[in-house]
């Protein structure tokens, strides 16, 4: 016997959004509403596309289909592994997060004078910007994120080369790791 889905509160509705993202792969807003009616909660695609907004869910590809994400699960939150350790341990704990980021979502750099233009999935600039100001990389001389677009700002032509030659090894790497982990 099934139960009339109820409407619930914005609160309730959204961390059930959250756990089933959390748990299960939906890739669609559609399947997003279909698993919260299943689990007894009313809702429409208008409230649960801005849920999506409000929660700053993130769409990356998993296994072989899109899929909504949560974006702590990313890359973990900010500074795990480095709470109470020293600044060697936080700088290592931020430049695995930045790499496991770039592992995680395909970044095209452009350039513009002093300013180089990073472009990601949508919704995902301010985790990769945040991620950026929090890691070792620290010649640029601030970013602006956008929802797919970032633009990190340097002072002189060397320090956006620098930087930027830092950051590419950082993406080659992620690279090889994804690479090294897919079953052949």
């Amino acid at each position: 016997m099934t139960t009339e889905p109820h409407v619930a509160t914005k609160v309730e509705r959204r961390q059930a959004i959250r756990e089933i993202v959390a748990r299960e792969g939906v890739g669609s807003q559609r399947e997003l509403v279909d698993r919260l009616v299943t689990r007894g909660i009313a809702a429409t695609q208008a409230t649960v596309s801005r849920d999506i907004a409000d929660l700053a869910l993130i769409k990356l590809w998993r296994g072989r289909r899109h899929v909504y994400v949560l974006p702590e699960d990313v890359a973990g939150p900010a500074g795990t592994g480095a709470a109470g350790a020293g600044v060697g341990a936080q700088s290592a704990a931020s430049t695995e997060r930045l790499r496991r980021i770039l592992g995680d979502i395909p970044i095209r750099v452009a350039r513009s004078g002093l300013i180089l233009v990073l472009t990601g999935s949508p919704g995902t600039a301010s985790v990769i910007a945040q991620a950026i100001d929090e890691s070792p990389l620290d010649e640029q001389v601030g970013t602006v994120a956008g929802d797919n677009t970032l633009l990190v700002l340097f002072a002189d032509p060397p320090a956006l080369e620098r930087w930027l030659e830092r950051f590419s090894q950082l993406q080659r790497s992620a690279s090889n790791a994804i690479d090294s982990e897919v079953p052949r």
